[in-house]
């Protein structure tokens, strides 16, 4: 089969590879369908993630058809469609028993990451049974692959790990897909005001159609400045820190009102300097986590009922064959106008 490879930092290539097999019995093969690329693999092709080893094959996200099972995968069979979740789950585990998902002790995030990810024509699923869902007939799966990491991230980290309450005002600091789906699902709550923060105006002109009621362009590095004057020097209520960079945490913490929240979603590849000087007196909440998807099986009612639109976030779409192109345009998302890229395979 075709996968894209990671070499080392910078290295990447569209080769063959073989193809997977169920190892356990809970396992199972997919072929995907649709597939697409995610800032983290921007993140791993940067040398940002040391763990991911030479020869991995990228990808956390996807729709496909179920190929193969082991014998104790019980929910899904040959021809199912499928979404991957990004994250894999024993579902036994003391983790997995909190519903902490991504720190299963026999999966997590590890597609893409510790094993062959979903960036190929075929990908090996552990604990089949929990990491995958079943696609409803007649959905819109270009919809359903936003539902394999960008919609329950976005959410997760950011919404329900910064406690968004009706009558908030929210800043998400970047604009970016993520900061998108965090955006999208912000609005469940009703917050007064949602201001995005982005060095792209084309991505804040983007954000205005979502439901941004305020744009803030951080090129000038003046952004927590604008913040603090449109907030009448009180802060926001909630700060979402959607990029991983220093920049972009340093505006959340100079913009966090007292008794605040902080919501990492960001990967730092690199170290920030944590403010305690100023913030150690403000009652504020820093919160870090990695997506556990338990929020997945609502959210999906809520795109099929489509009171969630995520397809609205693809810009571009490639055949699987130009996985190389894909990569090309969402790396340089700014000079393309890049948002999600969809990858489908032929027949889909």
């Amino acid at each position: 089969m075709k996968a894209l490879v990671y070499h080392g930092p910078g290295k990447r290539a569209w080769e063959e590879h073989p193809k997977p097999v169920p190892k356990e019995s809970t396992d199972a093969v997919v072929k995907i369908l649709r597939t697409t690329i995610c800032g983290t693999d921007l993140h791993i092709l940067k040398g940002d993630l040391p763990e991911v080893t030479t020869g991995r094959i990228l990808g956390h996200e996807g729709v496909g058809v179920v190929e193969e099972t082991g014998k104790a995968v019980t929910n899904f069979k040959k021809g199912d469609r499928v979404i991957v979740s990004c994250v894999t789950a024993c579902g036994k585990c003391v983790n997995c028993k909190k519903a902490m998902y991504s720190h299963c002790t026999d999966g997590g995030w590890i597609l893409g990451y510790r094993i062959d990810g979903t960036q190929a024509e075929y990908v090996r699923i552990p604990h089949a049974d929990n990491s995958l869902y079943a696609v409803p007939k007649g959905a819109d799966e270009e919809a359903l692959v936003m539902l394999s990491d960008i919609l329950p991230t976005g959410f997760e980290c950011g919404v329900l790990n910064g406690t968004v309450k009706p009558g908030d005002v929210v800043a998400i600091v970047g604009a970016g897909p993520i900061g998108l789906a965090a955006l999208m699902t912000a609005k469940f709550y009703s917050p007064s005001e949602i201001i995005l923060v982005d060095l792209d105006d084309n991505r804040l002109e983007v954000s205005r159609k979502f439901g941004a009621t305020k744009l803030v362009n951080s090129s000038d590095g003046k952004a927590a400045s604008r913040i603090m004057e449109m907030t009448q020097n009180r802060g926001v209520d909630v700060a979402i820190e959607a990029v991983g960079v220093r920049d972009t945490f340093d505006i959340c913490q100079a913009i966090v009102t007292a008794g605040g929240h902080i919501a990492n979603i960001g990967v730092h590849g690199k170290s920030v300097e944590l403010h305690l000087e100023r913030l150690w007196s403000q009652n504020i909440t820093l919160t870090t986590r990695l997506v556990d998807t338990a929020t997945t099986a609502m959210l999906l009612k809520t795109v099929l009922s489509k009171s969630l639109r995520p397809e609205q976030l693809i810009t571009h779409r490639f055949a699987i064959d130009d996985m190389a192109k894909a990569y090309d345009t969402f790396g340089n998302a700014a000079r393309e106008r890049a948002l999600k890229v969809l990858i489908t395979a032929a027949g889909a």
